[in-house]
């Protein structure tokens, strides 16, 4: 039922110019979006926010273009990771340091702020991708042929993704005094 009442929303848009529906959507999804963002930029909520906030710029301009091949999330998430790798590759043509990534990682040595920042620690051992897998199986509840849509890869590819950035994790997160049961 929820994916009709998307398809009906989009098709509000797309052919009524309905922005009203699409603030429905947006309603629908921010929190999601925002959440995946804060795990992928490690708890960074201002840069999630902007990620977030073009996210749905893009998805708006480009609803037209949403052909209902997968879910409306699915297609929402695919556009949130491709925003995400445009700024990581933005990021990586600039060789200036961060003030942000500065201030985080002199925070965290300088003050013990508990399990969450030790999570998002973990998750800086992992490799984009297997962040992004992480991120969306564990902590979004995705299914895998979902994710294998959202990051372009067949759904045995994003299983060893989450196996290997599961073990990564429960390395970092052993040597750092948690024991696993």
């Amino acid at each position: 039922m929820s994916q009709l009442n998307d398809i009906s929303l989009v098709a509000q848009v797309v052919v009524f110019k309905n922005t009203r529906a699409f603030d429905q959507l947006v309603k629908k999804y921010q929190s999601a979006i925002r959440r995946f963002f804060l795990h992928q930029t490690l708890g960074d909520s201002e840069l999630s926010d902007d990620l977030a906030q073009e996210t749905f710029i893009k998805a708006y301009t480009n609803i037209s273009t949403f052909k209902n091949l997968s879910n409306f999330s699915t297609w929402l998430y695919r556009i949130a990771y491709n925003v995400f790798y445009d700024y990581i590759r933005s990021r990586k043509e600039t060789t200036e340091i961060d003030a942000r990534e500065v201030d985080a990682i002199h925070c965290t040595e300088q003050e013990n702020v508990g399990q969450k920042m030790d999570v998002y620690q973990s998750l800086k051992t992992l490799k984009e991708v297997e962040r992004t897998c992480v991120t969306l199986f564990y902590m979004e509840d995705v299914s895998i042929d979902k994710i294998a849509g959202i990051v372009g890869c067949p759904a045995g590819t994003v299983k060893s993704h989450l196996s290997r950035g599961k073990e990564k994790l429960a390395i970092y997160l052993k040597q750092n005094g948690y024991e696993g049961n």
